[in-house]
């Protein structure tokens, strides 16, 4: 069963093995400004603002709803067709929009009865590009799958 979400998607390619970030808020929380400065991190999109998501063998994947595949919304510009897209990935962590705190607990999100790790942070926050990579490799970063 395919669930559709108001979150992005972006893939790093790790240790051999592309892997997904999904990241969600709510409108104007700053998805998309992450996005865009993921792509100048190594990132590359899977999907802005809407995230079809499913599984296959106990695995979360992700991709974008077929007409915004490629396109990403950069504020005040409109919308965008990026070449350096990929179709799909493996979803291996959240990031949702919010104060982090400074010892947080492990925290998962589950989707379609599937957990992945998740954090927490302010999208806008100058760091928040190299506070997610941290987390990728850390919390996301497992060998299994592909």
């Amino acid at each position: 069963m395919d669930q559709i979400l108001h979150a992005g998607l972006m893939a790093f390619h790790l240790d051999g093995l592309w892997r997904g970030v999904l990241i969600s808020g709510p409108s104007s929380s700053g998805k998309s400004d992450l996005a865009l400065r993921m792509l100048t991190s190594g990132y590359q999109l899977i999907a802005d603002d809407r995230t079809l998501i499913w599984t296959s063998g106990g695995v979360l994947f992700g991709r974008a709803p077929d007409p915004l595949a490629g396109r990403l919304e950069i504020r005040g510009q409109g919308v965008f067709n990026n070449q350096a897209f990929r179709r799909a990935c493996r979803i291996v962590l959240a990031v949702q929009d919010g104060a982090s705190e400074r010892w947080p607990d492990p925290d998962y999100a589950t989707f379609l009865g599937l957990q992945i790790p998740r954090l927490t942070l302010s999208l806008l926050d100058v760091s928040a590009v190299s506070k997610l990579s941290h987390a990728l490799r850390h919390l996301g970063g497992g060998t299994e799958g592909a």
